[in-house]
């Protein structure tokens, strides 16, 4: 039997599934479908041809817009029908025909979104992809499978992300880059091929970063582009030189487990 809160707003030609679970105050337009293992938290809206599916959670005030698909099974063919969940969190907008995905059994069974992201039309999240909070995808995104992207990163519009790959905190990846190696925390990445162009200083000053952090991490940057040896060695002296959290942040990120390396400052 499906638990739905006596508050909750659903329009007579949605369908809700046996089993779903739909929180006070929701609000669930025309045409929407919801599965029998959805579970949507306080507040959450669907505004219309919405479909909601799998073992999916929503939180709280989050709304997903017309032609969305939340919740269906991973575009992987090694995919065999296992359980794996969606689970979304708090005040994420999610516009026209995004598509989110579970996870598979192989990458850990979760797909995760963190709160107050901006999910703009047409992006799509694979199977396993662990998404920060405060981050926006711009039209036309694909995250790919196995991505871990950090809290306050910003992709520009019609950007690709290759399996596997790692965003760090607070980077920005311009428009139309394919990205295949992980970006370190707080930098500017662009081009057709995705090449690291230096920090990303207008976010940094935007979020009242002090100027001595900055300071550092444009000298910490210099180091990693000039300095001797490999890169995890010019990343490890970081240490003994700076002392900033922002600094000792992006040395843990490279210091990380990597599958797909790094895009290193030319």
């Amino acid at each position: 039997m499906s638990m739905i809160d006596p508050s909750a707003k659903i329009h007579p030609s949605s369908v809700i599934e046996e089993g779903a679970v739909i929180g006070a105050g929701c609000e669930i337009g025309p045409f929407c479908l919801v599965g029998p293992k959805v579970r949507l938290s306080d507040r959450v809206t669907l505004k219309s041809h919405v479909v909601v599916t799998g073992d999916t959670e929503i939180g709280e005030d989050t709304t997903v817009f017309q032609f969305a698909s939340i919740g269906e099974i991973p575009q992987d063919l090694k995919f065999k029908g296992e359980e794996t969940k969606l689970v979304i969190g708090k005040r994420n907008r999610i516009r026209e025909y995004v598509t989110m995905n579970t996870g598979t059994e192989g990458g850990g069974g979760v797909t995760r979104v963190g709160d107050d992201g901006l999910f703009m039309s047409s992006c799509h999240v694979a199977h396993d992809a662990q998404i920060g909070d405060r981050v926006i995808l711009v039209n036309s995104v694909a995250v790919a499978g196995h991505c871990h992207i950090e809290d306050d990163v910003i992709i520009g519009g019609l950007s690709g992300i290759h399996q596997w790959v790692r965003i760090g905190q607070g980077a920005i990846v311009g428009a139309l880059s394919m990205v295949t190696s992980d970006v370190l925390p707080h930098a500017l990445v662009q081009g057709p091929r995705a090449e690291l162009d230096g920090l990303n200083l207008v976010g940094l000053k935007r979020k009242g970063v002090d100027r001595d952090d900055i300071n550092q991490l444009r000298a910490a940057f210099q180091m990693l582009k000039q300095g001797e040896g490999s890169f995890k060695d010019r990343a490890q002296r970081l240490t003994e030189d700076f002392d900033s959290d922002y600094v000792a942040r992006m040395v843990a990120f490279v210091m990380g487990e990597s599958d797909r390396g790094f895009l290193t400052p030319k």
